[in-house]
């Protein structure tokens, strides 16, 4: 009988909180059934795709041995008198009961997972797969191993402290661990008799841990596993995972399901209606039928704006992504929302994925997401997005949903078994910035699916750097002549923007575009332009996500062919990318030179037959851009005293060309043992935060739903960290930050001029 201070009220090993009637996927060996049942599912559904698709190096049998065996181990460490109690946390009447904030687990379940597996090697060797890759895939399926704040720590897990003991217990001797273990008889080709040369210990105190720990580390300092197999077995028990924790919950028949999700292609004629939506009656252009008729399986589309290169990205797809899933990726949130909206909404099984599509359903918890304390407690809603994904034939997206893959996020993890599935359109591709470029190409290294690359220009460097990672023929096909060729804009520089010019246009009915470097810079000039009376929209970052997307819905219309009211959007750069719109005057401050291109993008974008004009003037700060990066921006403008075509300045931008230099590093292939998210774009400036002013709406509000409160606030790690957190987010107190739903977030504490966009 065990010591009464083990006693487990109820007497089951759990693997989550029990709500509702009692499952047997609520138990430790009944959920890791579910998830080795998935995780088969899973590779018997994508079938030979996941060996064509990725270079694993081995078939899709002993693929599928391993991955069963990574998913057998996963849970071990959950039975532990850490784990248990902090699952009974909230169970009215259990026992033990651990708080997760007060009392956290000495390790984390996982590590435990990989340190009993070494325990247990002897009689794990002889199982089926292969026992190291296993033991590594099961320890990061929390993606918490061997990192911490995007690096890596060089630690086999991290020991708590102020957890309130000095060791665990292990629960070998209960029911529920005997059943794994007969389990893994059955189901793993383990030994039918357990015999290990050490009894693996009951009490494993902090010395005990970090001497398995480094024994670890030292085994896999020698370790030299296939790159591509450990991320292809890691990605799918995550993904297996979400799946068997949501069989708890459901009557679910996951073999169907599966099957059916998973099934759900694209037919020829699914396209064709999606492109036959948008030409409304009209003949494809021969530009959109050259991208149709590419042949090599990645290509590149050089065509600037107005060319009708989405539509040839439909057509290319039709040759291409019939019998899998299409996603098309785009660099925001913005442009994946108009995207999804004006293309495959009401044609096919589709989806818009990013990071606050909204959701209102929730998954199970275990409690170790709030002891985690890094906004994973919202992780439900992120995989109820991922199965969405699962069941469409089209998933609209930021390119974060695919290439974040390569740095171990959670959403394109539990995207995995649709991306395996897929093709892919990655478009605005001059918008990447080194490290999000440097993961496109390790992307296209690694994965052998089908890929088109779009992008107004495409620099000399950028080109030879995606023929080498690709390693086959490339097609290369460019944008229509006689439309990149038309006159479109008159580039005038001025000293000071011209309200007089800015007023005259508006009295002819024109609509206005006038793009600010920071947000402080385009409040100030929108609460002028409303004190002299104009109709003016404001749009940029700051805005809670709610009020932001009412913003840009607000401006995107407005600027519709059939409004013919007049108005002046000012706006920040979330223009360049966000807004599909075609502006009659571009008022603009002098930039980067990809980004005034990307601001003329929105100047006469559907062209009325001759050049409309486009004022830069100087900007005084020294925030977002540096001088150089102004100074080349300035030269750009002076190049082209007159009128200019997007074919001059597209040339421009390739011979003024700076050395590029993009990040290779990928967590996901490069990290051996380790497992952990790290940034995918250059590091930002901002912090995703809730305000303080909005606590009463967020207590009656579903964790899945905060993002709808959420903002992107300028703020130092070192200013949040006295703030208090609500589901993970920092808050933002009231003291100093104060908020307008027309004007957005106001910073009480900021220096001036130390305001981004």
């Amino acid at each position: 009988m065990m010591p009464e201070a083990l006693l487990l009220r109820p007497n089951r090993l759990l693997a989550k909180s029990v709500t509702g009637r009692w499952r047997g996927s609520y138990s430790l060996p009944g959920h890791t059934a579910d998830v080795v049942q998935a995780v088969t599912r899973l590779i018997d559904a994508l079938g030979d795709r996941l060996v064509g698709q990725f270079d694993v190096g081995c078939s899709l049998a002993a693929l599928r041995k391993t991955a069963r065996l990574s998913a057998y181990l996963h849970d071990w460490g959950k039975a532990n008198d850490h784990f248990q109690g902090i699952v009974r946390h909230e169970m009215p009447g259990a026992c033990p009961q651990r708080h997760p904030l007060t009392h956290p687990q000495l390790v984390r379940h996982e590590i435990f997972s990989v340190l009993l597996a070494w325990e247990f090697r002897e009689w794990l060797e002889q199982a089926d797969g292969d026992l190291a890759t296993a033991m590594v895939v099961a320890g990061g399926h929390h993606l918490k191993l061997g990192g911490k704040g995007g690096t890596s720590s060089g630690e086999f897990g991290e020991i708590r402290q102020g957890t309130g003991s000095p060791h665990l217990q292990f629960l070998l001797k209960h029911i529920d661990f005997k059943r794994l273990l007969r389990f893994g008889v059955k189901q793993l080709a383990c030994p039918a008799k357990l015999k290990l040369s050490t009894q693996p210990p009951m009490a494993w105190t902090i010395a005990r841990i970090k001497q398995q720990q480094q024994a670890l580390l030292a085994f896999f300092a020698g370790w030299e596993p296939n790159p591509a197999l450990v991320a292809v077995l890691k990605a799918l028990l995550v993904a297996g995972d979400s799946l068997g924790s949501a069989i708890a919950h459901t009557d679910l028949k996951l073999d169907t399901w599966v099957t059916t999700a998973l099934g759900c292609t694209l037919a020829e004629g699914d396209l064709e209606r999606v492109i036959q939506a948008r030409l409304q009656g009209h003949p494809p252009r021969p530009f959109q039928r050259q991208l149709g008729e590419i042949g090599t399986r990645v290509a590149l589309a050089r065509a600037g704006c107005g060319t009708g290169k989405t539509i040839g990205a439909y057509c290319w797809a039709k040759r291409h992504a019939v019998g899998r899933k299409l996603f098309f990726c785009y660099p925001t949130t913005g442009t994946s929302t108009e995207g999804f909206l004006d293309y495959v909404q009401d044609e096919v099984p589709s989806v818009l994925l990013h990071s606050r599509a909204a959701v209102d359903l929730e998954l199970a918890r275990t409690g170790e997401e709030e002891e985690a304390g890094d906004g994973t407690d919202n992780e439900a809603a992120i995989k109820l997005q991922s199965f969405a994904a699962w069941e469409s034939q089209a998933i609209v997206c930021t390119v974060d949903t695919v290439l974040g893959l390569l740095q171990c996020h959670r959403r394109p993890m539990y995207c995995f078994p649709a991306i395996a599935n897929a093709a892919f359109v990655f478009d605005e591709v001059h918008c990447y910035d080194s490290a999000l470029f440097g993961a496109l190409l390790r992307f296209l290294e690694t994965v052998k699916a089908p890929v088109l690359l779009m992008s107004a220009s495409f620099l000399p460097s950028q080109v030879r750097a995606i023929e080498q990672a690709v390693g086959e023929p490339l097609a290369i096909i460019s944008g229509p002549k006689d439309i990149e060729q038309q006159e479109r804009y008159s580039l005038r520089l001025v000293e000071s923007p011209s309200w007089e010019r800015v007023t005259a246009e508006l009295q002819v009915g024109g609509k206005v575009l006038w793009v600010c470097n920071q947000v402080s810079t385009a409040v100030v000039v929108y609460e002028e332009a409303k004190r002299r009376g104009l109709h003016a929209r404001l749009y940029h970052s700051r805005f809670r996500y709610e009020d932001r997307v009412r913003h840009h819905r607000a401006v995107v219309d407005a600027f519709k062919p059939d409004r013919p009211e007049p108005v002046l959007a000012i706006a920040t750069q979330v223009a360049e990318m966000s807004l599909d719109l075609s502006a009659t005057l571009l008022v603009s401050q002098i930039a980067d030179p990809a980004a005034l291109v990307q601001r003329l993008g929105r100047l006469n974008r559907r062209y009325c037959g001759r050049p409309l004009d486009a004022l830069f003037y100087p900007d005084p700060k020294q925030n977002p851009y540096s001088q150089g990066q102004r100074d080349r921006g300035l030269a750009m403008v002076k190049a082209f005293p007159g009128v200019v075509c997007q074919a001059q300045l597209a040339a421009w931008l390739e011979q003024e060309e700076t050395p590029f230099l993009p990040k290779h590093h990928a967590v996901l292939l490069d990290g051996a043992w380790r497992t952990y998210p790290a940034p995918l774009r250059e590091g930002g400036v901002t912090v995703t935060c809730l305000l303080e002013q909005d606590r009463p709406m967020l207590e009656r509000t579903a964790s899945s739903q905060l993002n709808r409160y959420a903002l992107p606030l300028l703020v130092s790690t070192k200013r949040i960290q006295s703030w208090s957190r609500y589901q993970g987010f920092p808050v933002a107190p009231a003291a100093e930050f104060r908020y307008c739903p027309q004007t957005g977030a106001l910073d009480l504490k900021a220096n001036p001029g130390d305001d981004r966009p």
